[in-house]
């Protein structure tokens, strides 16, 4: 189990790799009394993560889906809050910046909100840390809310985005893979992406480490079509490498 997660993100790690746990694994793994583990199964399976059976809990998740956001929010809290930090870090005051949805988009807002901006946020969850923002000048594209995501998705959307000219898209995804390219559970999400990335002089990828294992469904683009990959410590050698033998500047942080 890895330093650092919450127990219940921990759970999570361990049902996306085993599809099922006990309870008495899990008690011994983390730590933690029965009674405790059995109370966080109850709250994910309320969250939709597991279904809860004898002796410990199965996974709900289907292939073609992912976490709900509560739940993604848990998974290396951490490490995309240094990528997120260090993403902004790299974009100029002044400067125009389009902020995909997502956990790490989320992270990224909070350090965003501290500078002088202009930002297209593609979520509703972006827009309570950068409304307040003094120095932020904050232009919210239109579009059909994604239920449960808070993202932004439909034509009206990339239809706006078409008609702006950006400096830097911060753009988070679902899978990263330098052969797969880069991945969305959801076709609209994807679509999104890139009229976003179209729209925006460079593309910053803020891709935690486990999402170099992971596919999912849409295609956004190939790993080519990104300027520079902002990644966690724990991002594999090989990927790393295969990446920068393609040109994209990564950072490990």
């Amino acid at each position: 189990m890895a330093y650092g997660e919450s127990r219940q993100a921990q759970i999570v790690r361990a049902l996306r790799s085993a599809e099922s746990v006990s309870v008495a694994d899990l008690s011994r793994a983390l730590g933690a009394s029965e009674v405790t583990i059995r109370r966080d199964l109850a709250e994910l399976e309320q969250a939709g993560v597991l279904r809860r059976v004898r002796g410990g809990a199965v996974s709900a998740m289907l292939r073609g889906e992912g976490l709900p956001f509560a739940m993604r929010e848990l998974e290396r809290a951490e490490a995309k809050a240094r990528i997120a930090a260090a993403a902004v870090a790299r974009i100029s005051d002044g400067e125009s910046v389009v902020l995909d949805g997502g956990t790490t988009g989320s992270a990224a807002a909070r350090y965003l909100a501290e500078r002088r901006l202009t930002v297209v946020p593609l979520a509703l969850s972006e827009f309570g840390a950068l409304a307040s923002a003094p120095g932020v000048s904050l232009l919210l594209p239109g579009g059909t809310v994604c239920a449960g995501e808070s993202s932004l998705v439909g034509p009206m959307t990339e239809q706006n985005l078409a008609q702006l000219r950006l400096d830097t898209m911060l753009l988070t995804c679902c899978g990263f893979d330098p052969r797969r390219g880069v991945t969305a559970y959801d076709l609209q999400d994807a679509a999104v992406k890139r009229a976003a990335m179209a729209a925006s002089a460079r593309t910053i990828a803020m891709v935690d480490s486990s999402k170099f294992a992971r596919t999912a469904m849409a295609v956004v683009c190939p790993t080519a079509a990104v300027d520079m990959v902002i990644t966690d410590v724990d991002a594999p050698d090989d990927v790393v490498a295969a990446l920068r033998a393609d040109g994209i500047e990564v950072h490990c942080v």
